[in-house]
């Protein structure tokens, strides 16, 4: 099923470019058309990159007595004073910046943004992270939008800096390139749900007041606001052609916690959700599909992580009763849903590294390196998904920031990286063992010399726990 749902939004990614949408703006040539807009920057402990992050916003081209910035810092080491320094010294060329702290971390991030919208100016709301870069032009590209008064929030791609600084850097970039080309494109394009990313986008403040303001009662509080907003018909508009980058994570260990926060938090809001979506009378039964399947792409770690730890018990049964083999040939069929999975992200791929032979060859690579080490991932984020569907609380522990051009000789020392090995670590190696098991098991069951039908599965598997094992034993994470 989520196989099809993605190929249906590649039918909607590329139908959405034979067609130019066009749509009023805001004129802000016309100082009367011009809307005030507050900045938000919700940063937590954020050395590395905390200079770099107000001196890019600072650049923002937009007229300053409409533009109001606040860093909503909740601090708990040195960059309190040094972050509240750097804002003072902003202040004095007569940007409006606030340094805004709170006395505890209630709700963290949602936390954070739910009291700077109480004293902010802003009629709209743009959100950074501490990583990003908006380009100077980034307002003027977003906020015309706005002139729909049915708009509640206008969304930007995300655009990675150190895309090619690893193979772990190349495969996120993958990963979230086909979100922001495939699926934001070919959901909006067709008015089914969509998004906010937690950063790189502006809320209508309006919008986030009647969707019932930021609630931190799930990991991923930028997916709940936006579902809770459309449920009451606003609209959202992403836009692709519009590029914010940031920086992605280059130890395993920070990208394992962005992973868990995002699966933990995407099961979480599943279940705050389903009933709202299932009840709605607002919208159409394709878009409750394409919700719910959303709402649970996270899930589908589990369910690789079940098939995989099952398919070296099935290969022996396959083999032991024969009576059974016709059912397994039927099985096979879904092999055609990861052949749609590398349809679907070729035509993405395509969009951003060019097509021709030489690039195809290069994508097949790519594609079958990020299948394997998403398997890799698979235990530790099916932990996360269980977790979410349970209903386990835990704390938001947010991503740590590197700042390459700055800090790239001596990112091993960052403070804030954890130095503990996961347990979790421990049952990956057994993992890729296991499925080393299963490649040897290939040759040594049936009849006829061997079943080798799933041996390319199993050596993708064998791969990705390898990769993600010794990854993160010699990060010491």
């Amino acid at each position: 099923m989520y196989a099809l749902a993605q190929l249906n939004l590649l039918f909607n990614y590329l139908s959405s470019k034979k067609k130019r949408e066009s749509c009023e703006t805001f004129d802000l040539n016309n100082p009367n058309e011009i809307p005030y807009v507050t900045v938000q920057l919700p940063v937590f402990n954020e050395m590395y990159v905390m200079e770099r992050l107000l001196d890019n916003i600072a650049l923002l081209e937009y007229p300053r007595e409409k533009l109001e910035i606040q860093v909503l810092d909740d601090s708990t080491d040195e960059t309190v004073h040094t972050t509240k320094a750097h804002v003072e010294k902003l202040a004095a060329t007569g940007l409006d910046i606030k340094h805004i702290t709170r006395e505890n971390r209630a709700g963290f991030k949602a936390g954070a943004l739910k009291e700077g919208l109480e004293i902010a100016k802003g009629e709209f709301i743009a959100i950074f992270d501490a990583d990003f870069l908006p380009n100077p032009n980034w307002l003027k590209r977003t906020i015309p939008y706005f002139k729909d008064d049915q708009i509640g929030v206008v969304q930007t791609r995300w655009g990675h800096i150190n895309r090619n600084y690893s193979l772990l850097t190349r495969i996120q970039a993958f990963a979230l390139d086909a979100h922001f080309t495939l699926e934001q494109v070919g959901r909006n394009s067709k008015g089914h749900f969509i998004n906010f990313n937690g950063t790189a986008g502006i809320w209508r403040k309006q919008c986030i007041i009647d969707a019932g303001n930021w609630e931190g009662d799930t990991l991923t509080e930028d997916l709940d606001l936006s579902y809770r907003a459309q449920l009451k018909n606003w609209k959202f508009k992403y836009l692709e052609d519009v590029e914010t980058p940031a920086e992605l994570p280059i130890v395993i260990s920070a990208a394992r916690s962005q992973q868990f926060r995002w699966n933990k938090g995407g099961a979480e809001n599943f279940r705050k959700m389903l009933s709202r979506v299932l009840k709605s009378k607002n919208i159409s039964t394709k878009t409750k599909v394409h919700g719910l399947l959303h709402l649970l792409n996270s899930t589908m770690f589990l369910s690789i992580f079940v098939v995989a730890v099952l398919s070296i018990p099935m290969l022996y049964i396959k083999n032991e009763y024969a009576h059974l083999r016709d059912y397994f040939y039927i099985m096979s069929f879904f092999i055609m849903s990861t052949i749609i999975f590398f349809v679907c992200y070729w035509f993405m791929y395509r969009s951003i590294y060019g097509s021709g032979f030489k690039r195809f060859f290069g994508y097949i690579g790519m594609f079958f390196t990020f299948f394997s080490i998403a398997m890799g991932f698979s235990l530790h984020n099916s932990i996360a998904v269980l977790e979410g569907h349970a209903g386990k609380r835990s704390e938001f522990v947010r991503t740590p920031k590197f700042n390459l051009s700055k800090y790239k000789d001596n990112w091993k020392n960052n403070k804030y990286l954890r130095k503990n090995l996961s347990p979790h670590v421990i049952i990956e190696g057994i993992l890729m063992l296991y499925f080393g098991f299963g490649m040897y098991s290939a040759f040594i069951v049936g009849d006829q010399g061997g079943d080798f039908g799933l041996f390319p599965f199993h050596l993708m598997l064998f791969i990705g726990f390898g990769y993600v094992f010794f990854k993160s034993l010699s990060s010491k994470v």
